[in-house]
């Protein structure tokens, strides 16, 4: 039997696939478990240095499974609390992923599937890819996925798309910076390997601190406390060995030693 969810690395990267096109690779209580220990297991590999989180079939995610929307239908409040805690950690443990994430979306991302694509650090889709915040249409709202979601698309687009639940296409996507790059199918490949190249080429722990450093500070007021913070990220940096190596290879025109 086929697993919901594959993991494979390859020099460098780490690729966690939606593997259930059967049904659109939608959600259900197994399916988040999966994701949440496959980039659990990536977050400790020392070979690891980018996550690609990609898709099988015709859609990226089509959110909930209708099986277990049909459970949740009869959960308690309580029992409804648990099971919107487990999405929640999920959407956590991507967004903190220490390395590097790409969403390589191939085809239509719907509910849930888009706070998959909006945890992500960077998203590239294909063109015909088509994009809903459906939640409204049945009567519900995107209530775990909003805070990855809002910072992906920015609060004015979500006024539009999460109060309407209509559809918007991978230019609209784009234009709001909700993804990053939409390019035709038989690019996407190369367009997620050039992204891939850049990262690869950089220093793996500035790499790592760059990231921190945008979860830390993004849409934070600067205060005193914010700019000492940042003043200690690049004193710890610049002091560290990767620092010191990629100052000095820059110097003296020579690749650094992580390249070599």
């Amino acid at each position: 039997m086929t697993r919901p969810v594959t993991l494979t690395i390859n020099a460098g990267a780490a690729t966690i696939t939606l593997s259930q096109p059967e049904i659109r690779n939608a959600f259900s209580d197994e399916v988040i478990a999966e994701i949440t220990a496959a980039f659990e297991t990536v977050a400790q590999h020392v070979d690891v240095r980018a996550v690609i989180l990609a898709a099988e079939g015709p859609a990226f995610c089509a959110g909930a499974n209708l099986n277990w929307m049909r459970r949740m239908a009869d959960y308690s409040r309580e029992e409804n609390v648990v099971d919107a805690g487990k999405l929640a950690a999920m959407m956590h443990t991507i967004y903190t992923c220490p390395h590097p994430t790409i969403a390589r979306v191939q085809g239509d991302v719907y509910a849930g599937g888009m706070g998959l694509v909006a945890a992500c650090d960077m998203a590239v889709a294909v063109e015909t890819a088509q994009f809903c915040l459906s939640e409204v249409k049945i009567g519900l709202i995107p209530a775990t996925i909003a805070p990855y979601v809002l910072r992906a698309m920015g609060p004015r687009a979500g006024h539009r798309y999460f109060l309407t639940g209509e559809r918007f296409d991978a230019a609209e996507a784009l234009r709001m910076g909700f993804v990053h790059e939409v390019v035709g199918a038989d690019e996407l490949d190369h367009a997620v390997d050039s992204l891939l190249k850049h990262l690869l080429q950089a220093g793996p722990a500035a790499v790592r601190a760059c990231k921190q450093l945008v979860l830390e500070t993004a849409e934070r007021e600067i205060t005193p406390q914010l700019t000492r913070q940042t003043v200690e990220s690049i004193a710890d940096i610049r002091a560290s060995n990767e620092g010191k190596e990629g100052v000095q290879a820059f110097l003296g025109k020579r690749k650094p030693a992580w390249l070599s």
